[in-house]
């Protein structure tokens, strides 16, 4: 009975599937007025601690100071929340349109594959490995300035020292390019009278933005754990090792070798060398200005004392001529890159007086203990 007053009933008729909502896109003149979040100054970068490893990691695989990747994460409330990375591939082919299309091609695929997997996929600046604090250079600037015009916030270049790691200590520094250095690199004017009316020295190219490091609760108990000292098992064990730790101690603060000391002398030297040559190529298209200048303009007089002369025998004046046309004045040379190479010297210098000054400290207390 309850079956054929079942089948007597109306079948269920479906829910009626709803439609998928539309979305409208914002107008390009309002884009501005709804994002709030970037009117917000950037004032503190913050890294997760898979970033950190990460980071490591490819150092200490990459050859030489060739690591670099990029940075995925979220701004919010001025703080630029970094949590994960990816490395990109380093081409060392002649062809440079080829490689760069094939790390445009890699970054693309990454950043899909993320989507998928619904992980961060926001690029928020990239990370550069570099030896004994010299990071100044045109790959690094020209990069950096891409990011500053096409992201919210400008992004970041996250510099990791890979000689200071090798020490022991994990150098990690937040930069981003200068207003001032910007403005002169969009109008590309890095002649002296552009430098002086933008003020721009190699210390005013960057501005460092305070770092931090964030790791889980999970985390930062096992590293509480390991560096916590326990008592020993051994029944017969010494007083002085009665008590151990999961990590064992670290005698390499002790070491009074020179520690890198004559690498950090040769690349001084080779960087003064650098920057001598370039000096020298300046001053020749310098000299080579002046003397297209000195040409034009004896031309010039040569011109108007001729019209002189001849308007003084009542004849009529010679047309005037476009000097450019007839001379060539070649632009004034670029200061840019004697900057960077500046900056790599004071880089060097500074890394060179930290080492120096460490290894005296050491030696004079080793010649104190032995006395």
């Amino acid at each position: 009975m309850a079956a054929a007053l079942a089948a007597s009933l109306p079948a269920p008729q479906a829910a009626p599937t709803p439609a998928a909502p539309t979305y409208e896109a914002i107008p390009a003149s309002m884009s501005k007025a709804i994002d709030i979040e970037a009117e917000i100054p950037l004032t503190c970068v913050q890294l997760d601690g898979i970033v950190i490893t990460k980071i490591l990691k490819h150092s200490r695989e990459a050859f030489s100071t060739t690591a670099h990747g990029l940075l995925l994460g979220l701004d919010l409330d001025g703080i630029l929340e970094v949590s994960n990375s990816f490395a990109l591939p380093n081409h060392n082919s002649d062809d440079d349109e080829k490689a760069t299309k094939s790390i445009a091609r890699y970054q693309q695929s990454m950043l899909r594959s993320l989507k998928e997997v619904q992980g961060d996929d926001n690029v928020v600046g990239f990370y550069q490995a570099t030896s004994l604090g010299a990071f100044f250079n045109q790959s690094l600037i020209d990069t950096q300035a891409i990011h500053q015009d096409r992201l919210r916030h400008g992004g970041v270049v996250i510099v990791h020292d890979i000689s200071q790691t090798a020490r022991g200590n994990a150098s990690f520094r937040a930069f981003k390019l200068t207003p001032a250095f910007m403005d002169a690199y969009r109008r590309a004017n890095f002649s002296t009278a552009g430098l002086i009316s933008h003020r721009l020295t190699f210390a005013s190219i960057l501005e460092e933005i305070p770092l931090r490091v964030r790791t889980n609760a999970l985390l930062s108990s096992y590293l509480n754990t390991l560096a916590t000292r326990s008592t020993s098992t051994f029944s017969g064990a010494h007083p002085g090792v009665a008590t151990t730790s999961a990590l064992p101690p670290s005698y390499s603060v002790l070491d009074i070798g020179n520690m890198g000391l004559t690498k950090n002398l040769e690349q001084v030297t080779e960087a003064i060398d650098n920057y001598r040559t370039e000096e020298g190529n300046v001053a020749y298209l310098s000299r080579q200005i002046a003397r297209e200048k000195l040409r034009a303009e004896t031309y010039i007089a040569k011109r108007k004392e001729e019209n002189a002369r001849r308007v003084a025998q009542g004849l009529n004046a010679l047309p005037e001529e476009d000097v450019s046309r007839l001379f060539r004045i070649p632009p004034e040379p670029s200061r840019l890159e004697s900057m960077l190479l500046l900056g790599q010297v004071d880089a060097y210098a500074k890394s060179l007086e930290s080492i120096a000054g460490t290894g005296l400290v050491k030696m004079y207390a080793a010649k104190a203990s032995s006395g």
